[in-house]
């Protein structure tokens, strides 16, 4: 940072991905919890000219608060690393191997964190006929935020009609039912575990919608699975060579025990609005919303 007496942040908002209303949230909210905190703060919704803006504006730091492709699959960290500007979250590497499904399921195995069985497909091959036996879960192998999920319940005659704006390569993975769990990190230190409770799929509109959804946490569970999920966030943190924060989900079949855990994958941007999980965490170990922003804001650099 520069030694000015108020570092000037830019917080990235906004931008083309299919997540830019809750990214316009996550901005809006952390920018006005960077203010409180006293730093000079422009929001700039990222377009195709955000390299020439943010050569305009020289902030001394990047908080980087968009979703989705683009934002948080390594394309923009590449262009603050170009332009030297230090910034949150993750880096390019590992930015782009959390937001690739099955690469990021291929680390977490090398790991040892527990994943279920997958297999990438075009699209034309899941409309046409079941690739897997039913029950099994179909989605884009690049987008976040529950975008574009499908499933197939057992017993289904053949695969869902899909989307035509769905992308060409699609992941299909078996159906693992049970409990939605998910933990954040920060840097190496697990949070705290919560259980994700919703009357049906946790998608979309569960995620980001008021009253979408009902978090319990610290999660009511077994020790040994609450220990196992915060030893796995961190694991797959460490192994995608994440940065700053991010927040692992988990799905949890209390029937089969410690066998019954299974990783869903890492969220390197995960969102920061009012319904969301990461503040909830990290106000229950006793980190304020704004602490949190200004946290992030100083783990801020470049070669991340």
């Amino acid at each position: 940072m520069s030694s000015r007496t108020s570092p000037k942040v830019v917080v990235l908002l906004g931008g083309p991905s299919a997540e830019r209303e809750v990214s316009l949230s996550t901005g809006k909210e952390c920018a006005a919890a960077l203010r409180e905190k006293n730093y000079d703060v422009v929001e700039l919704d990222a377009g195709p000219d955000v390299a020439a803006r943010l050569s305009e504006i020289a902030p001394d730091v990047v908080f980087n608060a968009l979703h989705g492709r683009w934002g948080e699959d390594g394309c923009v960290q590449g262009i603050l690393e170009w332009l030297r500007i230090p910034y949150t979250h993750s880096g390019v590497l590992a930015s782009a191997l959390a937001m690739d499904k099955e690469r990021s399921k291929a680390v977490f195995r090398r790991a040892g964190v527990p994943v279920t069985e997958s297999q990438l497909y075009s699209r034309d091959a899941v409309a046409g006929d079941h690739v897997m036996a039913p029950p099994y879960v179909i989605k884009p192998n690049n987008e976040g935020s529950s975008v574009g999920i499908y499933i197939v319940p057992e017993g289904a005659n053949g695969p869902p009609l899909i989307a035509e704006n769905m992308p060409e390569t699609l992941m299909v993975e078996a159906y693992v039912p049970g409990r939605e769990l998910t933990v954040s990190v920060l840097e190496d230190r697990a949070l705290c575990v919560t259980e994700i409770v919703t009357d049906g799929w946790y998608d979309y509109h569960a995620k980001y919608a008021p009253g979408g959804s009902h978090h319990v946490l610290p999660a009511n569970i077994p020790s040994e699975i609450t220990e196992a999920c915060m030893a796995h966030s961190v694991t797959a943190h460490q192994a995608l060579g994440c940065r700053g924060v991010s927040r692992t989900d988990f799905r949890w079949d209390d029937t089969k025990g410690l066998e019954g855990l299974i990783t869903l994958e890492t969220n390197t941007q995960p969102g920061m609005t009012p319904t969301s999980l990461v503040p909830e965490q990290a106000a229950h170990v006793g980190m304020s919303f704004p602490d949190l922003c200004d946290w992030i804001v100083k783990d801020a650099s470049c070669d991340r």
